[in-house]
């Protein structure tokens, strides 16, 4: 049984389209030329565009730019793909045509053809509802796909990063709290240094991921100003004078967040800093990430043959051959996707410089890194904060004989000894295996009540301020 089809018509011709599709024409050029990578647009960066598209629709309706029942009804499609319909005629692959011209036009006419049947009408009546005259009146993808970047990357940082980094850092603050009297040996080149408090590594943890949200927060800063109403070359061309500032500001509404139009159209259609920005800031929190998470292995390690200092919780086998074993799963996950994390900023970093005149043309590949990156890092982060770091219990005991067997201990008798003396109290006791107590004493370089103030852990393993 053959499938229905409709008749659509573009400046390169006919195509027939099945009957039941929402996206037109254009969209089944672009399907046809880029059979790339299976990978359709994220739905935030879907929501994105639809929002700018609903704000479009209410700014040029005010202003008498398309009748007011046509963008009534844009508005309504707009509402509806927001709550979740017609996600599955967004197909586009992410690797398509320079700038996102075929993304766009997918958003135009899914909205056009979506509109046509509120008014009653037919899917593909464009004489009714055009893609381009109506839902796309006053735009182009030149201005609409930065803008689209910037507002998927806010809602994707709202959404995700940020309350995973908070969660984190609360988190990380409690077991600080937690483990605070649990002494252990501290490590520098992998090799034994002087005691510090387990609470105080959770504690830098914390105050690190605090650090980059900081950082993170202020860099995003840059995704607020927007190019909108820059139309095709930043001129502003076939746009109404008031509508660059009304669409920005229901849009500001929609979103909740303070936008602004830019001070220079052609500049913000020119220039990805802002995305590079961002990009950066995130691969700055996967690089300590990707730290954090392979001291936890670290410290958790063994539970035999390794340090074992703390317990990950276990959350899954570990092995398909050996029994009773449990991995470091989150830990590990996390690091792959910090890694992604960190490639994709070295794309957005490639894709920002090949710009030329007066357009960026890889848009379409920073827009879904950036977004991708900001989502998977704020999951990945989420994950570990719930199924890893809530969970994490202390070993004590194994924690104080490392630090009370620390060859490092040695650094305290310095001011006392000499480093010279120290020096060779530390290689004794490493080759007799006598501890440095014993041969502190038996060479009489200190007194027992002096050695028992120095050699005080507790004392030793407080941050000083």
């Amino acid at each position: 049984m053959s499938q229905k089809t409709r008749t659509e018509r573009d400046s390169m011709g006919e195509r027939q389209i099945p009957a039941d599709a929402y996206y037109g024409i254009q969209t089944l050029r672009a399907t046809e030329n880029f059979p790339i990578s299976g990978l359709k647009p994220l739905p935030t960066y879907v929501d994105a565009g639809v929002l700018i598209k609903k704000a479009t629709a209410i700014a040029n309706g005010e202003l008498g730019c398309i009748p007011q029942d046509i963008a009534n009804a844009i508005v309504q499609a707009a509402d509806e793909i927001l709550a979740g319909r017609l996600r599955e005629q967004f197909i586009v692959d992410v690797y398509q045509a320079g700038a996102g011209t075929s993304h766009h036009m997918n958003l135009n006419e899914v909205l056009a053809n979506r509109a046509l049947e509120i008014l009653g009408d037919e899917k593909g009546n464009y004489q009714r509802v055009n893609p381009n005259d109506h839902v796309n009146y006053g735009q182009s993808t030149n201005d609409v796909i930065p803008t689209a970047i910037r507002i998927g990357g806010l809602l994707a940082l709202e959404r995700t990063l940020y309350p995973a980094l908070d969660a984190a850092i609360a988190t990380l603050k409690t077991k600080a709290t937690e483990f605070q009297d649990v002494i252990k040996s501290g490590r520098t080149h992998m090799q034994d240094a002087v005691p510090v408090r387990l609470g105080d590594t959770f504690g830098a943890w914390a105050e690190i991921l605090q650090a980059h949200r900081d950082r993170l927060q202020t860099a995003a800063g840059d995704l607020m100003v927007l190019g909108l109403g820059g139309s095709a070359a930043g001129t502003g061309l076939n746009t109404h004078p008031q509508y660059r500032t009304r669409a920005i500001e229901i849009l500001s509404q929609l979103i909740n967040q303070p936008l602004k139009p830019t001070s220079h159209l052609m500049a913000a259609m020119q220039s990805m800093a802002p995305f590079v920005n961002v990009s950066g800031a995130l691969r700055n929190i996967a690089q300590d990430c990707v730290k954090i998470s392979h001291d936890l292995r670290l410290m958790d390690s063994g539970p035999k043959t390794g340090l074992k200092e703390i317990q990950l919780p276990p959350v899954q086998p570990g092995s398909s051959i050996m029994p009773g074993k449990y991995n470091p799963v989150m830990a590990e996950m996390t690091s792959m996707v910090c890694f992604q994390v960190m490639g994709y900023d070295s794309a957005i970093a490639l894709a920002a410089q090949a710009g030329q005149l007066e357009l960026n043309v890889m848009m379409p590949l920073i827009a879904y890194n950036l977004i991708h990156s900001i989502e998977i890092l704020g999951n990945a982060i989420a994950a570990l904060t719930h199924q890893c770091l809530a969970g994490i219990t202390a070993k004590s005991d194994r924690c104080l004989a490392y630090a009370e067997g620390s060859l490092a201990l040695v650094t305290a008798l310095n001011p006392h000894i000499g480093y010279l003396n120290a020096a060779a109290v530390a290689k004794e006791s490493l080759e007799t295996g006598k501890s440095l107590r014993q041969i502190v004493l038996e060479r009489g370089l200190m007194s027992p009540e002096e050695l028992g103030q120095v050699l005080n852990l507790e004392k030793m393993s407080i941050i000083s301020t």
